[in-house]
């Protein structure tokens, strides 16, 4: 017999996607400003040597890049009580996610920190720039210009993998999904509705990052 499709039980529930979608972002947002703000004082602290915190940041990048997301928010949400650190689960997915994407932007950022010219720094000292002036303008704000569109296809990452923060009951998209398709059985039609909404965050997100970048970043590195 060939397959019915049905929609309407999931169009039934679209409410909930909704909601689950908006949850999406919120968490994507809150761990893309603070993870990309740890990823900055990371790459500092690296590309400059600034000991003890050079080696700190290193140890964090190396643990983080190298284990599964999901284990790290197993960790954070399972593990952290048994020390008597306990967090609902809105929580434990926003530090995992800042957790995760601050690794990976200490990496990305650094690159284009390291990538700024010796000379360009030496001008700035000539033009008696302050060391804060010449870090903002000559070496900061030009390394996010170089590695923006790296910084924006990982936050995109991080929003995809907080798929796995359902498995932790945190009300994003996913758990929403699958709570509609327990409900109605309609497992092709949920996830291909699922599947669509990630595709248009992931299309938004990168489109607001990139005009941020371009009218925030790139335009004033210029």
């Amino acid at each position: 017999m060939a397959y019915q499709f049905d929609f309407a039980p999931v169009i039934d529930h679209a409410d909930l996607l909704l909601a689950g979608a908006g949850f999406t972002l919120a968490l994507t947002a809150v761990g893309a400003v603070f993870g990309i703000g740890l990823g900055t004082a990371g790459a500092i602290c690296r590309a400059w040597k600034l000991r003890p915190f050079d080696r700190l940041f290193g140890v964090y990048v190396e643990a983080i890049r190298n284990t599964p997301f999901l284990v790290q928010l197993f960790f954070i949400f399972f593990g952290l009580p048994a020390l008597g650190v306990r967090m609902g689960e809105w929580q434990a997915a926003v530090l995992a996610m800042v957790i995760n994407l601050g690794a990976y932007s200490t990496e990305i950022i650094r690159a284009g920190i390291e990538a700024t010219p010796r000379g360009q720094i030496e001008a700035a000292q000539s033009l008696a720039l302050t060391r804060r002036q010449i870090f903002r303008h000559v070496v900061l704000r030009p390394a996010l210009a170089k590695v923006w569109p790296a910084l924006t296809s990982q936050v995109i990452i991080v929003m995809l993998g907080s798929a796995v923060c359902s498995q932790i009951a945190t009300e994003e998209l996913t758990f929403a999904a699958n709570f509609i398709q327990s409900r109605n059985f309609r497992a092709f039609e949920t996830y291909f509705l699922t599947t669509a909404l990630y595709f248009a965050m992931a299309l938004l997100i990168r489109q607001l990052l990139m005009q941020l970048g371009r009218h925030v970043i790139v335009g004033r590195a210029r």
